[in-house]
C-alpha cells in the first residue's frame, strides 16, 4: 500500500484525538484539534481554488501539478497546520528561509511559483517590497505576533482565516493520491536554492515515519500506523526551525508514532536554559540538536546540574556533525541513555544513523539504512565494502522525482546506474570491510589543494577537539602555490586561550598534516544558519578578507 500523509495524520486523530500533538509556548493542541485547525485552513485554500490542475502521469520528474503554499514562519503550531492543510487540500507547502532579504525572498517565490503564502507579521515588510515582483501570489495569510505589524493590502488575517472556514474535511479529501507533493528548498548555503519534489509516499516512507526505525519496510496499511500510535505517547523535543526539513521530518514522525512534539518558546535561538526546563517540565524523551552550535551550549548547561533530566533517553543530532568529546560529556550525564546521529539530505531523506552510548563516541561513521549505497566517483557502479576509493553517498528506493524547474540538475542529481535511478546529492563518503560508511563532507566544501582532496568537515572535527575551541568553520582559499589552501574560522569558548601552534597540535593527531590550515583566523562569533548549520558563503568571504 502507498500512502497520504493527510489520510494517515487523519486516522490517528481521528483514534487518538484527545492525545496532545503539540505543547508550544501556552498551548496545549490535542490531534483532535490540530486536525480541526488544519481543516479549516485546507477548507480555505480549497474554497479559494487551489489544489490539483495535472495529474502526476502526465508530468516530468522537474515538474508539478499542483498550486503551491509558502510557509514564511518561526516555529509554532501555525507551521504546522499549514504543512497538514496543504497536504489535505491537495496543495503543496514549501518552505521559505526567513532569514531572506528581499532579494533571495523574490528569488524564492519566483521559482517556487507559489499561489498562496503564511507568514508572520514580523515578515510583512520584507515581502511588501517583493509583492510588485511576484504577481502570482494571489493570498496572502498574515500570522499576528509580536512585532504588530499592521495587515499588508490585500492580507487576510490567519485566525480570522480559519474561523471563517469549515472544520470538516475538504471535499477533495477522496481524490488525495500518494504521488501529491511535498516540496522542499535546499539551505543555498553554498548556492542557490532548489526546490526538491518528493511524492508524499516515498518521503512519508523514506524521513517521516512510514518505515519503523531499524526496518527494511513500511508498515502495510493505515490501520497499522492508527494501532502503533495508540501505543505511543512519548513527549520529542523539536529545536531547530521548521524551515528546515529535519525539524520537519521529526515532527511528522512524531505524529505518525502518535507522539507529542515540544518545542521552545524561543523562536528566534538556541536558549540551552530554556531547552533544559522544558525537558524537564515535560519529561521528553529526546532533544533534537544539530552539531556542535547546538551541542556545545547544551552540554555546558546541563552540567551545571541544575535540571531533573531523568526522563531524557536520547540526544538526536542531525545536519552537521557532533564531535565525540561533546558527545562524551552529554553520556556522562546520560549513562543509561545514548547520542544518536542521523545522516540525511533534502534530495535523500534518512539514510543512515551512528549511535554513541557511554565510553563508545564516534563521529563520522554510519550504519546506512535500507537503500543507502557508495557510489563510485564517475557514478558507473556501486562500491563494494573495503575497496579503496571514495565515492558518492547515494540512495535508491524512495527517491524525489527531481528539482522543481530543473531539468538538468534533476538528471545530474538522481542519475540511473544499471537500470536503477539513484539520488546522489554530493556527500563523499568511503565504504569500510564491515559495511559502515565513512562520511567525509559536501563536494561543495572540499577543499582541492596542491592536488590533494581535503573535506572540510574532517578538518573542521579535528580542530574542535581542542577544549578552548567553541566553534570552527573551515574553507578554502585560492592560493598561487597551492591552487586552494584551507583555512579555519575559531571562535573560542568564553575566557579560553590556545595558541595557533597548540590548534594544529591538537589537529595534527587526527589527521594528516597536508590537511592542517595555512591561516587560523579568530573571530568572536561565527555565523550560522537558524539550524546551526555553517554558512559558508559567509565563511569564504572572511577568509578572502584575512591576512596572516
Amino acid at each position: 500500500m502507498e500512502f497520504n500523509i493527510a489520510e494517515v495524520f487523519e486516522a490517528i486523530s481521528e483514534a487518538i484525538p484527545d492525545r496532545e500533538a503539540v505543547v508550544w509556548r501556552d498551548q496545549r493542541i490535542t490531534y483532535g484539534r490540530l486536525a480541526e485547525r488544519s481543516h479549516r485552513l485546507a477548507n480555505a485554500l480549497v474554497d479559494r481554488g487551489m489544489g490539483v490542475e495535472t495529474d502526476r502521469d502526465r508530468l516530468d520528474g522537474h515538474e508539478s501539478g499542483q498550486d503551491h503554499l509558502a510557509l514564511y514562519l518561526y516555529n509554532g503550531n501555525e507551521y504546522l497546520e499549514g504543512m497538514l492543510g496543504a497536504f489535505m487540500a491537495r496543495v503543496a507547502p514549501l518552505n521559505v528561509n526567513y532569514r531572506y532579504v528581499a532579494e533571495e525572498l523574490e528569488y524564492l517565490l519566483t521559482n517556487s511559483q507559489a499561489k498562496a503564502i503564511v507568514y508572520h507579521a514580523e515578515f510583512a515588510p520584507t515581502l511588501a517590497e517583493v509583492l510588485p515582483k511576484v504577481p502570482h501570489l494571489g493570498l496572502l495569510i498574515q500570522v499576528a505576533d509580536e512585532s504588530d505589524n499592521e495587515l499588508l493590502p490585500g492580507a487576510v488575517d490567519y485566525e480570522e482565516l480559519l474561523a471563517s472556514a469549515s472544520p470538516e474535511k475538504p471535499a477533495v479529501a477522496a481524490e488525495r493520491s500518494p504521488d501529491d507533493l511535498y516540496i522542499l528548498y535546499t539551505g543555498g548555503t553554498t548556492g542557490m536554492p532548489k526546490g526538491v519534489l518528493w511524492r508524499q509516499h516515498d518521503i512519508f516512507v523514506g524521513a517521516m515515519g512510514g518505515r519503523p526505525f531499524g526496518q527494511a519496510d513500511p508498515l502495510p496499511s493505515i490501520d497499522a500506523f492508527v494501532d502503533a500510535a495508540r501505543n505511543g505517547g512519548t513527549r520529542m523535543m523539536v529545536n531547530p526551525p521548521l524551515m528546515h526539513g529535519a525539524a520537519q521530518w521529526a515532527a511528522i514522525s512524531s505524529f505518525t508514532g502518535g507522539n507529542t512534539i515540544v518545542m521552545p518558546s524561543d523562536v528566534k535561538r538556541f536558549d540551552a536554559e530554556e531547552v533544559l526546563r522544558l525537558a524537564e517540565r515535560e519529561r521528553t524523551v529526546t532533544i533534537q540538536v544539530v552539531g556542535d552550535a547546538f551541542g556545545r551550549p547544551l552540554v555546558d548547561e546541563m552540567e551545571t546540574g541544575k535540571y531533573d533530566l531523568s526522563g531524557l533517553f536520547a540526544v538526536v543530532n542531525g545536519g552537521a556533525p557532533l564531535n565525540p568529546a561533546i558527545k562524551e560529556r552529554i553520556l556522562e550525564l546520560l549513562p543509561n541513555g545514548m547520542v544518536l546521529d542521523a545522516v540525511g539530505s533534502s534530495e535523500a531523506g534518512i539514510q543512515m544513523a551512528n549511535p554513541s552510548t557511554k565510553g563508545s563516541a564516534t563521529t563520522g561513521d554510519f550504519t546506512p539504512h535500507v537503500g543507502s549505497v557508495v557510489v563510485s566517483e564517475d557514478l558507473t557502479r556501486l562500491l563494494e565494502p573495503g575497496e579503496d576509493a571514495t565515492g558518492w553517498l547515494a540512495q535508491t528506493g524512495y527517491v524525489p522525482l527531481g528539482y522543481l524547474g530543473d531539468a538538468e540538475k534533476t538528471a545530474r542529481t538522481f542519475p540511473v546506474i544499471d537500470g536503477t535511478r539513484y539520488s546522489v546529492p554530493g556527500d563523499r563518503a568511503r565504504i569500510r570491510p564491515d559495511g559502515v560508511v565513512e562520511l567525509l563532507g559536501r563536494d561543495s566544501v572540499t577543499i582541492n589543494s596542491g592536488g590533494e582532496k581535503i573535506f572540510a568537515e574532517e578538518v573542521e572535527m579535528a580542530i574542535a577537539q581542542h577544549p578552548a575551541v567553541y566553534d570552527v568553520v573551515v574553507v578554502g582559499r585560492p592560493s598561487e602555490r597551492w591552487g586552494s589552501e584551507v583555512v579555519a574560522l575559531v571562535q573560542l569558548a568564553e575566557d579560553e586561550k590556545a595558541t595557533d601552534d597548540e590548534l594544529l597540535e591538537e589537529a595534527a593527531k587526527h589527521v594528516a598534516r597536508y590537511k592542517l590550515p595555512k591561516q587560523i583566523v579568530r573571530l568572536p562569533e561565527l555565523v550560522r544558519s537558524p539550524a546551526g548549520k555553517a554558512d559558508y558563503r559567509w565563511a569564504k568571504a572572511q577568509a578572502a578578507e584575512a591576512t596572516d
